[in-house]
């Protein structure tokens, strides 16, 4: 990905993929592992994009990385910067469309237990 210029900084924003391009099997094997449910779960019931560090989680800052970086791959979250903050999204529109249902099922599934 090419970067841009904005106010004498790289634009430090992570690519994200198309969900059109993103497999079911992509997002399975994200959410499967407890720790990236825990982060999808946390967005999902904020309603509102969120920085890495608000959200409480049993790993270390660069497991955690790894882990916002799988969701992202998947398609799950949008990364964005506010600041010094890395912020989170849910794509639940984009997922929704994508993976009708989904989203919705894993959440009711997680908070099952």
């Amino acid at each position: 990905m090419a970067t841009t210029r904005r106010s004498g900084q790289q634009d430090r924003t992570p690519p994200h993929p198309d969900l059109r391009e993103v497999t079911l099997q992509q997002v399975l094997e994200a959410v499967v592992d407890p720790v990236r449910r825990l982060i999808v779960g946390g967005l999902y019931a904020a309603g509102e994009d969120l920085a890495c560090g608000t959200i409480e989680l049993p790993v270390s800052k660069s497991t955690a990385t790894h882990h916002f970086h799988v969701l992202r791959e998947a398609g799950l979250i949008r990364q964005y910067y506010v600041g010094t903050s890395r912020m989170n999204a849910l794509r639940r529109e984009e997922f929704e469309e994508a993976f009708p249902g989904l989203l919705h099922a894993l959440m009711a599934a997680h908070e099952r237990g």
